[in-house]
C-alpha cells in the first residue's frame, strides 16, 4: 500500500502530505515553511522524486516550487495555469512515476478552473491513495466561489460533475486525502469531521456523491457560502509568480518609545498573548490576536493588506512562531517586535484593560446593555441575542463608528474573535467587555432567538 504522512497545519485548517513507497516520495501541496517537510522525509530516508500542486492556492503560500528547488524534484503543476516559472505541465489523463509509485492525473474543475486530484497507486494491488486538493472533502467539497462570484453556478456545476466523475473511476477502497476541509474557508460548508476516508465512505455521505439532482446540488451548496478571508486576493497572484523560501534574518527590535510612536502614528500593533492576559492588561492601542488560535487567518482578515506591522509577545519564541504563521499567508515583512511583559513595554499611563464576563453576567446585567455579536451574518441569522447587533469581525475596522456610543458587550462562538473585537473597538476609543464564554452557554440561559 502507498504510505501517506499527513502534514497539519491547524491554524489554517489545511493538510499537506508525503505520499511514498519507503525510498521515493510524492510531495503533494507543501506549504511555505518546508522543514516540517524536510523533517518527514528525515524521519522515514525518502528521497523527493516529484512535487505536485493540485491547484494554485488562495489561503496559503505553497512551498512546492522552493521545495523542487531545493531537492531537484519535479514539479507538476496545471499545464493551463499562467505561471511565471518552469514547472511540468500536466493535464488530465497524464501518467507520472515517482520510484514504485504510478501518479495519473484527473481534471476536476470546480474550486479552480484548472484543478487537479492526483490517484497514487503502489506497485501492488493495494487502494490507491487520492489526493484530492479543494475538490473532494470529507462529506463536502472546496468552495466554488473564490475565482469569481460571478461564476459561482458556473464552477459550483463544474465541481459537481468532475467530483461525480472522479468517484465513479475509483474503487470503494480507494483512500482520499484532501488538503482542505480541516478548518479552512476553502471548504464550501462544515466537513464531515472525520480525519481519514474512502470513495466508499464518501459515497455515503459526502453531499455530491448523494445529492442526485444537480440543480439541488447547486442550491445547497451556493446557498451555504459565507464569507472568506480578504487575503485570499494576494496569496494566489504570489503562487502563480513563484514564492521563494521563509524570510529570514532579525526583525527590528522596538522599544517603549518606538511602539508610542508607531501607536500614535495608528499603526498596528499586535499583541500575541491570550485574550485574558491581554484584556487584564495590555499597551494601550495595541490589539489582541493570540496566537492559540487561527492567528494568522484572522489577522490577514482584519488588518488591512501590507500595513506596517509590530509585534508583542511574552518570549521570543512566540515572535517567531508568529513570524511563521504570517509568512504561511505571505506577510513576509514586519516593521518590528518586542518581547516582555506589559510592565516592561509601556509605562502605566500607557497602559489599558477591559473586563472579561460570561454570559450569566451579561444576563444579571439587565436589558440595557448593548450587545454586539462579531459572528459571521450567517451564524448570526440562525441563532442570536435578543436585540443585539452583529457587524461581522472582519468588518469591525471599518464599521466602529456605526456602533452605539454606549459601552459594548462583546461576543462570538467561542471567545476568540470576541477578544480581536475588543482589541479593535478599544484601539478606536471604545469602552467595551469582553464576553469569553460558549454561545451555547447564552442559548440554554434563554438569551437567544432562533429565525
Amino acid at each position: 500500500m502507498v504510505a501517506v504522512e499527513v502534514i497539519e497545519t491547524p491554524s489554517l485548517g489545511d493538510r499537506s502530505y508525503v505520499a511514498h513507497d519507503g525510498v521515493a516520495a510524492v510531495v503533494v501541496d507543501p506549504q511555505r515553511d518546508l522543514d516540517r517537510v524536510e523533517a518527514v522525509l528525515a524521519a522515514h530516508g525518502l528521497a523527493v522524486a516529484l512535487v505536485v500542486e493540485t491547484h494554485v492556492h488562495n489561503d496559503y503560500v505553497t512551498g512546492g516550487l522552493e521545495l523542487a528547488r531545493r531537492t531537484g524534484a519535479r514539479y507538476a503543476v496545471a499545464a493551463d495555469e499562467d505561471v511565471a516559472f518552469d514547472r511540468v505541465a500536466v493535464a488530465d489523463g497524464d501518467e507520472l512515476t515517482a520510484g514504485s509509485l504510478t501518479v495519473r492525473v484527473r481534471a476536476t474543475p470546480g474550486h479552480t478552473d484548472t484543478h487537479l486530484a492526483y490517484v497514487v497507486d503502489g506497485a501492488d494491488d493495494e487502494p490507491p491513495a487520492v489526493f484530492t486538493g479543494g475538490s473532494l472533502l470529507f462529506g463536502t467539497v472546496g468552495r466554488t466561489d473564490l475565482v469569481d462570484p460571478d461564476r459561482t453556478d458556473e464552477l459550483t456545476r463544474a465541481q459537481y460533475r468532475s467530483t461525480r466523475s472522479l468517484a465513479a473511476d475509483l474503487e470503494e477502497r480507494a483512500r482520499i486525502f484532501p488538503t482542505h476541509g480541516f478548518g479552512s474557508f476553502c471548504s464550501s460548508a462544515p466537513t464531515s469531521g472525520a480525519t481519514e476516508s474512502t470513495i466508499a465512505q464518501e459515497r455515503e455521505g459526502n453531499l455530491a456523491l448523494t445529492v442526485d439532482d444537480e440543480d439541488d446540488f447547486v442550491h445547497r451548496l451556493a446557498s451555504g457560502l459565507t464569507a472568506y478571508p480578504s487575503y485570499y486576493a494576494h496569496v494566489s497572484p504570489e503562487n502563480l509568480a513563484g514564492p521563494g523560501s521563509l524570510p529570514t534574518g532579525a526583525v527590528a527590535p522596538a522599544n517603549a518609545e518606538i511602539l508610542r510612536r508607531r501607536l500614535a502614528a495608528g499603526e498596528w500593533v499586535i499583541d500575541l498573548r491570550a485574550r485574558r492576559a491581554y484584556a487584564a492588561d495590555h499597551v494601550a492601542g495595541a490589539v489582541g490576536i493570540g496566537l492559540e488560535g487561527s492567528f494568522a487567518t484572522y489577522l490577514g482578515w482584519v488588518v488591512p493588506w501590507g500595513a506596517p506591522l509590530t509585534l508583542l509577545a511574552e518570549k521570543p519564541d512566540d515572535i517567531d512562531e508568529a513570524r511563521r504563521e504570517l509568512a504561511r499567508i505571505g506577510i513576509d515583512h514586519l516593521a518590528g517586535a518586542a518581547a516582555g511583559s506589559p510592565e516592561e513595554l509601556a509605562p502605566p499611563e500607557r497602559r489599558a484593560s477591559f473586563p472579561v464576563a460570561t454570559f450569566a453576567e451579561l444576563a444579571d446585567a439587565g436589558e440595557d446593555v448593548q450587545v454586539l455579536d462579531v459572528r459571521r451574518a450567517d451564524e448570526f441569522a440562525g441563532e442570536a441575542i435578543r436585540g443585539a447587533t452583529n457587524v461581522p469581525l472582519h468588518e469591525l475596522p471599518g464599521r466602529v463608528d456605526d456602533l452605539p456610543p454606549a459601552p459594548l458587550w462583546v461576543h462570538c462562538q467561542s471567545g476568540y474573535r470576541a477578544g480581536i473585537a475588543a482589541g479593535v473597538l478599544a484601539r478606536a476609543g471604545r469602552d467595551v467587555v469582553l464576553i469569553d464564554d460558549d454561545f451555547g452557554e447564552a442559548s440554554r440561559l434563554g438569551l437567544t432567538a432562533t429565525t
